[in-house]
């Protein structure tokens, strides 16, 4: 079978079973399988494929059909103009999160900030970008899960900032020292947990640990919220990813803790309420 024949079958495959942007995963699923880019795929793809090659494309078409992301199976996605490692034991990085940290860039470079705390760091991609796009950063990334540590260690190796991110497993504040922070900035499990079995198969195999918010999707906004100003500078920021419907119920929780002020929020590309901003008062 040539390229060409293989990816439009593929792409028919993906389609008929309802799978988002079918002929966009097809091709990077043989960009993937080749390890070429796709101009290699356009300029050859009257070439014919191995029974080997063949075999292990559909294998990974089927994949797809059963509902595990493509970047689980490529183990790539972009972040910031970064290519980052992913796998099962993380969230992947989507471009809504780019605006939380295209803020927290903007916040440090306005205010010089430097020392950076990131709770539920996943992947690293935020602790990695903030790293590799604010100058002399210190960051420390925090993870309650051992394995999502190590992928995002490999990420920082990966982009050539290790030797700026501190990785600590914590739950939380909990195995941190007492220090103080310029910004805490967290993208942390906002779902509603009576919500999660409704998602996407796609969504569903990404770890539930990354997904539940608790029974109304705000368990870690009170935690960071309550505990957060100990771990403060001076008029520290605060800056939160939040659901799509969570901003008045995240700002209502600022209120009731007292310390904060200056609080506004920003929208994503899809004009959805998707970051919250808070200072120390």
């Amino acid at each position: 079978m040539k390229i060409r024949e293989a990816i439009n079958k593929g792409m028919v495959e993906l389609k008929v079973n309802g799978i988002e942007t079918p002929k966009m995963k097809a091709r990077l699923l043989m960009q993937f399988m080749l390890n070429k880019p796709r101009q290699y795929i356009i300029v050859y793809d009257e070439n014919e494929l191995t029974k080997a090659q063949e075999n292990e494309y559909f294998k990974n078409i089927k994949k797809l059909i059963n509902g595990i992301p493509l970047q689980h199976i490529t183990h790539q996605q972009e972040f910031m103009k970064l290519n980052f490692y992913v796998d099962n034991n993380v969230l992947i990085p989507r471009a809504d999160t780019e605006i939380l940290v295209e803020e927290v860039i903007a916040i440090a470079k306005k205010t010089e900030a430097k020392k950076i705390l990131d709770l539920c760091t996943g992947s690293g991609a935020i602790a990695v970008s903030l790293a590799k796009y604010i100058e002399k950063s210190q960051i420390t990334a925090v993870d309650i899960s051992e394995k999502a540590l190590k992928i995002a260690q490999k990420n920082a190796m990966n982009n050539d900032v290790e030797s700026q991110i501190i990785f600590v497993k914590s739950n939380l504040f909990e195995n941190l020292p007492n220090d103080k922070y310029d910004i805490i900035v967290s993208n942390p499990p906002y779902i509603k947990r009576r919500v999660i079995n409704t998602l996407s198969k796609e969504v569903k195999n990404e770890p539930t640990i990354a997904l539940d918010g608790g029974e109304d999707g705000l368990d870690f906004y009170r935690k960071i919220l309550k505990n957060g100003y100990e771990y403060l500078k001076y008029r520290g920021y605060i800056c939160l990813e939040i659901g799509y419907d969570q901003k008045y119920d995240v700002i209502e929780l600022i209120e009731n803790e007292g310390k904060y002020r200056d609080t506004y929020s920003k929208k994503d590309l899809f004009n959805n309420d998707r970051v919250i901003v808070t200072r120390l008062a």
